[in-house]
């Protein structure tokens, strides 16, 4: 949807949850939380009821709120009754130690702090050095020598006018989930959730009124923010918000709970998923007509096993947290296994060289997009800013090609590519037929020098339960890679791991392997 189509004065809580009463929801289930139901009538109450205690507090227009709380009902009210009084909503990262939230803290400038009682102790051993922060809100009635949400919320009333804000007002902020460098705030505006949801949710995936939504993703992040929020409650869906660790027991138990109709995770959980199922025999889904994925790349084994166990494709995309979700998207009955899918409609994509001109379909170059959801900025950030947003455009760093049917392939991150044997070699491929065997859950693949000072693989790998890390299985799954593709991409070394470095949103911290096997390097005497 074109920014210009939307009206110029736009409040986006009005959009995603006042309206809903107008539309005969009022009784309907907007969220599921364990045994807790929320009705739309319930969730408009609830937001109207924060904001109005964010009013009492002095909290104005544009001042920042921050979040650090699971999954839950108070996530979805402090993120839209924030926004409604034109405050600006700034979730974060609940996997995080202590000297990150200084960091992001610090950085937004949050005069309100919104907290779950177990994370709290992360916040009480930095409250000194939070020079910006004047209100801790504690979920609960014992707020440990802070300001209680729940008797804030009770004593403030559960109406509220929404604030005059602009379709391009800031609204909320999303963190880099920091692959590269420290992280950076991607500022978004009352626009961008609406043209997301409107181009991907409804219009490329078909998201209805009457789908159940769970996402492993968590809201905290632009991935799953879309598919545990706002994306249900633009078509008047229900969600189900799971609070604790998405692990394939718990994510089982919650689809069989619940039983939601469309599912979205990251190719790690449904590796795990896939894994956990074999060994129970598990070839249910329950209720699940749709599988969403994104995060990472979704190798077109893992595609293709899961839909043959489940009898449902998974339809895997591209987003970031700069242009808030989806892009390029799989659809339903058209998925093709291993590629990314087509553009998004509304969306607009580019393929360009090092110098920015435009390479013929078949080439693998770097991907630019345009679109009305991207960030505006990065919040302090002028000069990242710049090399990253170029007009109408965004540089995503990516690399794809695109084939005569307009399906995108990714190839890796711009500085994921290594060359071999003086060949270009993309860890991607090689982590694809990896997958493949037997006794692999995931990999991760990045280059190192030889003894010569020469460039080569090495793959650092995690197997399923019960496969022991043996030298024989080291020399199988090498000679496995080169069984199956070119000979200089095999891995010189196999680094067998417990677990692989990730960022939040799924993807591997290559970064960290990079630096793991210049520390440590398994070619040396090889």
């Amino acid at each position: 949807m074109p920014v210009a189509e939307l009206p110029e004065r736009l409040n986006v809580a009005t959009e995603f949850v006042d309206v809903h009463l107008s539309l005969g929801r009022s009784d309907k289930a907007a969220i599921l939380s364990g045994d807790r139901v929320i009705t739309y009538r319930q969730l408009l109450e609830d937001v109207n009821r924060f904001g109005n205690a964010l009013r009492s507090l002095g909290i104005r227009m544009e001042e920042r709120v921050a979040m650090l709380l699971p999954d839950s009902p108070e996530w979805a009210t402090a993120f839209f009754g924030a926004m409604k009084i034109g405050a600006v909503a700034v979730p974060l990262n609940t996997n995080l130690k202590s000297a990150d939230y200084l960091y992001y803290l610090n950085d937004s400038r949050a005069r309100v702090l919104v907290v779950e009682p177990s994370l709290l102790e992360h916040i009480q051993s930095i409250r000194p050095e939070l020079a910006s922060l004047q209100h801790i809100l504690v979920v609960g009635d014992d707020a440990h020598g802070h300001l209680s949400l729940d008797e804030l919320t009770r004593a403030a009333s559960p109406l509220l006018d929404a604030a005059d804000t602009s379709k391009d007002d800031m609204a909320f902020w999303l963190y880099s989930s920091g692959t590269t460098g420290a992280p950076k705030a991607a500022v978004h505006l009352h626009h961008d959730m609406i043209v997301a949801a409107d181009l991907y949710a409804v219009d490329t995936i078909g998201l209805q009124e009457t789908d159940v939504s769970f996402s492993v993703a968590k809201l905290f992040f632009a991935y799953g923010l879309g598919n545990g929020l706002y994306f249900p409650l633009r078509t008047g869906g229900t969600t189900v918000l799971h609070p604790g660790r998405p692990t394939p027991d718990a994510v089982f138990e919650t689809i069989d709970r619940h039983q939601p109709t469309v599912f979205y995770s990251v190719p790690t959980s449904y590796a795990a998923m896939l894994h956990e199922a074999e060994k129970a025999g598990r070839t249910s889904l329950g209720r699940v007509r749709m599988c969403v994925s994104a995060g990472e790349t979704l190798p077109a084994h893992l595609f293709e096993t899961w839909r043959d166990r489940f009898g449902v494709e998974i339809l895997d995309g591209i987003g970031s947290t700069e242009i808030l979700h989806i892009f390029i998207s799989n659809r339903p009955g058209q998925a093709r296994p291993g590629s990314t899918g087509q553009i998004v409609p509304g969306f607009d994509a580019r393929i360009v060289d090092e110098d920015g001109c435009d390479l013929p379909r078949g080439s693998v170059g770097t991907l630019w997009i345009k679109g009305d959801s991207i960030a505006s900025e990065y919040w302090n950030k002028h000069e990242q800013t710049k090399e990253t947003i170029c007009g109408h455009w965004i540089n995503t760093r990516d690399k794809f090609l695109i084939d005569e049917d307009g399906y995108f392939w990714y190839a890796g991150r711009t500085d994921d590519m290594m060359k071999v044997s003086g060949q270009a070699v993309w860890p991607t491929d090689v982590e694809g037929v990896l997958m493949k065997h037997p006794a692999v859950l995931e990999s991760g693949v990045v280059g190192a020098l030889d003894a010569d000072g020469l460039t080569r693989t090495v793959a650092y790998v995690v197997l399923k339960d019960g496969r022991a890390k043996t030298a024989d299985l080291a020399r199988e799954l090498q000679q496995f890679v080169k069984q199956q593709t070119a000979p200089h991409k095999y891995p010189r070394a196999i680094v067998f791991v417990d677990r692989l470095p990730k960022t939040a949103t799924g993807k591997i911290k290559r970064f960290l392997l990079r630096e793991l096997a210049a520390a440590d390097n398994p070619l040396i005497g090889k």
